[in-house]
């Protein structure tokens, strides 16, 4: 879940540190760790991977003697949450969507320079 939040919050951080002259969402190590995780996740909802912490999650969770499921952690906890259930190409279109918004804003809102 930190890494979702990381992934959504950090680029609602870095539009509304813009707008309030927050330095840190120009440093250029959290904006490239921001790029580099949503990457992550469209390529691996591209190439159809399910996310190594979601397997890591389902281990535990059947170590445990816990309940598990199938398909990715959003997708699950949108449909649990939610009670909105949509085809995987749902899934991999936002993603990919929200990458273009996270690549977009590397622009709109320029980091410095590493130093």
């Amino acid at each position: 879940m930190l890494y979702v939040l990381f992934v959504v919050g950090g680029l609602l951080l870095i539009f509304v540190g813009h707008f309030l002259n927050w330095p840190f969402v120009r440093n250029p190590w959290f904006r490239t760790l921001h790029l580099v995780a949503i990457g992550i996740v469209v390529v691996q909802s591209w190439l159809e991977k399910v996310c190594p912490l979601t397997i890591w999650e389902m281990a535990l969770r059947e170590k445990a003697g816990g309940v598990t499921y199938t398909g990715s952690f959003i997708s699950h906890w949108l449909g649990t949450l939610l009670y909105y259930q949509a085809p995987q190409w749902v899934f991999v279109l936002c993603y990919t969507l929200f990458g273009l918004l996270v690549l977009a804003s590397w622009f709109w809102v320029r980091p410095r320079r590493f130093q």
